[in-house]
């Protein structure tokens, strides 16, 4: 883990690292100090880690200090880009950042609902079959109206079916995997007021993720403490831990993991990851405090610790650090996947080393394409960043006769990136004609209608997928304001968004806020750039630099003062990087002083 740790991250000189002779002594965290920093605004407020000791609901920051060597965490301190907290979960611009979401795609979850493995449904059929067995309960209660879940489910029960922990399994894994979350609660509801279940800790932590995203994380920490005290284990919280994560939200993530130690739970590689996935997107300084932290209590790292390391270190642009990480992580025994493949040839590509980007390539598709088709997908996304329309276009060949939804999917996005557009809507209707395709898919063809300023042909596939009866929603909203913004057309794209909101009650993306906030603050349009700001908070996402930085941008461009600034960011616990600092020099630069007075 050391080795690790300095293969990862080196910190700026202003954190000084000794982790000499007395690294093996206790891990602690110290108070921070409220003097101010180069920026003027105060370092964080404190937490104590005898063994993480928590500061309760107060705002959280991480400072280690390994014996008398200190390894610190000072959110004022620089990174290696301005850009560098821009990163967002909800709707990443960034595709590796895609791979990181959730960490699923390692194998690492928040819980398994009722423990049941796709061997133990039954070992000696395909994924497919197993797949149909779980229709029987699932289309009961998909095709229950509204809220009569309940009374669905009781008619079933009443008919003598079996409602035995594989098929409640099964039918939960469905509902989640389409994202009916609401519905998967209602099951999870009747069991428990019906007995109809011997709830165990994994059951309550099914419940627990379902009232996170359902009703946000303060009525979901409520609901722990409703869970019998034998049962709110290391499970449950991390469960609760990976939610806060999943919100970008800093502050309750230090606090649950802060809890987790106090109640003396085991520290797990997935409780760590998650921070190191917040910290990658947020304050990467807090990176190798986790490290520390991992070393010190003798966690391993997983393949999925890699990934954000890696992918931490391509986004910095520290290409050599990447190979580095990666290097270490052959050394301890992992082979790489083809998302971790991928992930590298993607930075490969944004680096402008196109040969090792294409060398990763060749290694993923191996010597026989059509004995591995399941790879065409990524092949086709990666290279289209590398502009190869030539290699897009034979690996579409490859798979052609025998697509999936998933190959043509990712050719439309390939084409689309490559601008060569009736390509795309040729793969897309031969798509659409051959599989009932949902909002999300449709979002495909309508970004790239938007990327292209084709904003006749975006309305009229918005137009058709109403027609269809698919629900437009947040992603289908960030296409079309995306549409009306490359038209020129801002308060369009504005007064769309805020009618869609009203209409279903749903929650925009991060970025469909951050794209409106970005041409009002082009414009200088200070009234309309706090409003998208406060709409922004009003919605839940928790301020971060990137959006004073927009937001800075708009005062600065209207050449007035931005008053109380500084205050608003002390509040939200944020430090300003280089540019903001800038900016903030400038809009108090704007400030009359008696001298412009008497010109005046």
């Amino acid at each position: 883990m050391w080795t690790l740790r300095r293969a990862s991250f080196r910190l700026s000189t202003r954190r000084g690292v000794n982790a000499g002779a007395s690294r093996a002594s206790a891990v602690k965290l110290v108070a921070t100090t409220s003097e101010e920093n180069e920026a003027g605004i105060p370092q964080s407020r404190q937490i104590t880690y005898g063994r993480f000791l928590s500061a309760g609901m107060g705002r959280v920051s991480l400072k280690f200090a390994v014996g008398r060597h200190e390894l610190s965490s000072q959110a004022g301190a620089s990174s290696t880009k301005d850009d560098d907290d821009d990163l967002e979960i909800h709707g990443s611009n960034d595709e590796s950042d895609a791979d990181l979401s959730d960490g699923d795609e390692d194998g690492e979850k928040p819980h398994d609902e009722l423990e049941l493995s796709d061997a133990e449904i039954d070992p000696t059929k395909k994924k497919s079959q197993a797949r149909w067995t779980q229709l029987k309960l699932f289309k009961v209660i998909l095709n229950a109206p509204g809220l009569s879940v309940d009374s669905a489910l009781s008619k079933w029960a009443g008919q003598g079916k079996e409602l035995s922990r594989k098929e409640i399994f099964l039918a939960v894994r469905e509902l989640r995997r389409r994202k009916m979350y609401g519905r998967a609660f209602q099951l999870f509801q009747w069991l428990e007021s019906n007995k109809k279940l011997e709830f165990m800790e994994s059951d309550y932590a099914s419940q627990l993720d379902l009232i996170a995203k359902l009703r946000g994380l303060p009525q979901a920490e409520k609901y722990i403490e409703s869970v019998p005290e034998s049962f709110r284990g290391e499970l449950l919280y991390r469960t609760l831990l990976a939610n806060c994560a999943s919100q970008n939200n800093l502050i309750a993530s230090e606090k649950i993991f802060n809890k987790m130690k106090d109640l003396d739970l085991p520290l797990t590689v997935f409780a760590c990851n998650q921070l190191l996935l917040l910290y990658k997107k947020l304050d990467k300084k807090k990176i190798a405090d986790v490290l520390l932290l991992m070393e010190k209590e003798n966690v391993k790292p997983s393949l999925f610790t890699y990934r954000i390391l890696i992918d931490s270190k391509g986004h910095s642009n520290d290409i050599a650090g990447m190979e580095q990480v990666f290097e270490t992580m052959k050394e301890e025994g992992f082979e790489p996947d083809i998302q971790l493949q991928a992930l590298l040839a993607r930075h490969y590509t944004s680096a402008g080393l196109k040969e090792k980007a294409e060398a990763i390539l060749k290694e993923i598709e191996g010597e026989n394409l059509e004995e591995k088709q399941w790879v065409c997908a990524t092949l086709l996304r990666l290279y289209a960043n590398l502009g190869k329309a030539d290699e897009v276009e034979r690996i579409w060949k490859v798979c052609e006769s025998k697509p999936r939804v998933d190959d043509c999917l990712a050719a439309v996005e390939a084409w689309g990136k490559l601008e060569k557009i009736e390509e795309a809507e040729a793969v897309f209707e031969m798509a659409s004609k051959k599989w009932k395709l949902n909002s999300k898919n449709y979002s495909i063809l309508l970004k790239i209608y938007a990327n292209n300023k084709m904003l006749a042909k975006g309305k009229d596939l918005i137009k058709r997928m109403a027609d269809s009866g698919l629900r437009i929603g947040p992603l289908t909203w960030n296409a079309l304001v995306k549409l009306y913004i490359q038209a020129g057309e801002v308060e369009k794209a504005d007064s769309v968004l805020q009618k869609a909101i009203q209409q279903s009650q749903l929650q925009p993306m991060f970025t469909t806020y951050l794209d409106i906030l970005e041409q009002y603050a082009k414009r200088g349009d200070v009234h309309n750039s706090e409003k998208i700001f406060l709409k922004m908070r009003q919605a839940g996402y928790t301020s971060r630099i990137s959006q004073f930085k927009v937001l800075m941008q708009a005062y600065v461009n209207a050449k007035v003062p931005a008053y109380g600034i500084r205050e608003r960011m002390k509040a939200d616990n944020l430090f300003p990087n280089k540019t903001l600092a800038n900016q903030l020099f400038l809009v108090d630069a704007f400030r009359k002083n008696p001298v412009s007075d008497l010109l005046d």
